[in-house]
This record gives C-alpha cells, structure tokens and sequence, in this order.
C-alpha cells in the first residue's frame, strides 16, 4: 500500500518512516512547508531532509517554497492555536492533493512525531481533508518515536531546529529566553 508522508523535518522523518515502512507501507515523501522563515532556515531544513531521503532510498519531492501561501493563511491570525490549526491543514490539504494527483491513496505527516503539536487536533485536520479530497489519512501516534530519533539525528550530524518553522515560533522562542541564556539575542 502507498502513502505520502508530508515532512515538516530531517528529524521528524525518521521515525515515522521507519514505522511506515514496517507496517509494509511503500513510503513518498512531500517537503512542503511555505511556514519556514527564514529563506536560510527552509534552505537549512531542505538540505537536511535531502540527506535523510538520500540515506534511506526514500523518494522526496520539494514543491516550490512559496512562503506567501503560509502568510496569505494565517493574515489577521494572532491567536497562536488558530495560526497553528491553519498552517497544518494547508500542508495536509496539499499532500492530500498531491497524492490524488499521483494516484497514492493515502497521506499522514511527520507532525504526529511531536509531542509540542496538538494530536487531536492534526488527527481532525487529516480527516477533514481526507473526506474533502477524497484520499485516505493515516493516523498515528509517532510520538514514541521522537526522543529516539532526535538522538539518532544528532549522531549522525542532522540539522535539528530550535523551533516549529514559522516567524511566530521563532519570535515566541525568544521571548521565553531568560536573561542572560544561551537563547538571548
């Protein structure tokens, strides 16, 4: 059975591909993700989820980085959660399609690997889109996966972020920063 697998990260990939792939799953993945700001940080990302996809024989497509898409969503949004909610279903919304177009009945995201994002939430999002587009979503909880995988990914010199993507997370990570830590500009 084939699934696309959306791909928000290199480190976030690894444990749900490894999963997929045991339950018998023949794994494509999607890098669409017009939330990462910086140019620098989605260049930074790429390249790291083309090392991943490289090593481990996955085929990995890039649409276009088209971050006004991701702003265009969110306009106007300054409640976190809502801002959160959007951005996912515009990336489910996208693998959905893009697995119609290529005839893969199913689609899920490396964003169930974390234990920062909303589970239920995704888990509503997938099925909203996949009665909508008409292509199956596969939930799973990847979460067990994550610490593994975030080890693995430094063993191996992966480029792992300090935030989800967006300019909002990046700003939030640095107002939490305490005075004089590491994290202060």
């Amino acid at each position: 059975m084939e699934i696309l697998l959306h791909t928000c990260c290199a480190v976030c990939l690894i444990y749900p591909l490894e999963s997929l792939r045991q339950q018998g799953f023949k794994v494509e993945g999607s890098f669409y993700n017009p939330n990462i700001h910086p140019y620098t940080e989605y260049l930074a990302r790429r390249k790291a989820a083309e090392q991943v996809s490289a090593s481990t024989g996955l085929k990995m497509v890039f649409p276009e980085y088209l971050p006004q898409e991701f702003f265009q969503a969110v306009n106007a949004k300054e409640d976190p959660a809502q801002r959160c909610l959007i951005c996912w279903e515009l990336r489910l919304r996208q693998t959905a399609l893009l697995a119609k177009e290529k005839g893969i009945p199913f689609f899920t995201t490396t964003l169930l690997v974390s234990p920062y994002q909303n589970q239920d939430a995704l888990k509503q999002l997938g099925e909203k889109v996949s009665k909508e587009t008409g292509v199956g979503f596969h939930y799973e909880d990847f979460r067990p996966g994550f610490r593994k995988a975030h080890e693995q990914a430094k063993a191996q010199g992966i480029y792992c972020q300090k935030y989800c993507g967006c300019i909002y997370s990046e700003t939030e990570r640095f107002k939490k920063a305490k005075p004089g830590s590491k994290n202060e500009k």
